[in-house]
């Protein structure tokens, strides 16, 4: 029996299946599903090809909720905000499906007028201590946010 499920993990292996699991926190090339209501966003999403990470501006490089992070869309580099991770989490911080993003411009005005998804209460506490030490405005995208987890 073991040896029969050994022959076919090698045969699904030869067939171009893939068998490793996949990565389940934000780096480089992590494809990302865009949750609110832009035009680019939404056009990317439809064609099945969602934005990929190019950059993350922290200093780890993996990215966690409320980080800002530059994807490359349909063309052209986009800033973004990660809203929902499937990766493990803090206490009370939940767990997504997906990795979500919201577009924003450089001055952190989301690109969408509705975020579509739930997003984590903690995002509120998270982008208002970086709307302090960055500068940029946060607070127009918890506006357009419908609801919280």
């Amino acid at each position: 029996m073991f040896r029969s499920l050994i022959n076919r993990l090698s045969s699904a292996q030869t067939c171009g299946i893939h068998t490793t699991p996949s990565l389940n926190e934000v780096r480089l090339l992590t494809r990302l599903r865009v949750v609110d209501n832009s035009e680019i966003g939404k056009r990317a999403m439809a064609e099945g090809k969602p934005p990929k990470v190019i950059c993350v501006y922290n200093k780890k490089r993996v990215g966690l909720i409320g980080d800002r992070v530059m994807v490359a869309i349909k063309g052209q580099k986009k800033k973004g905000i990660l809203v929902g991770l499937k990766q493990n989490q803090k206490v009370k911080v939940p767990k997504f499906d997906s990795n979500n993003i919201v577009l924003i411009d450089d001055n952190g005005t989301p690109l969408g007028t509705r975020i579509h998804v739930p997003i984590p209460t903690i995002l509120r506490t998270i982008l208002k201590e970086r709307t302090h030490a960055k500068g940029a405005d946060y607070t127009k995208l918890l506006g357009i946010a419908t609801r919280f987890v």
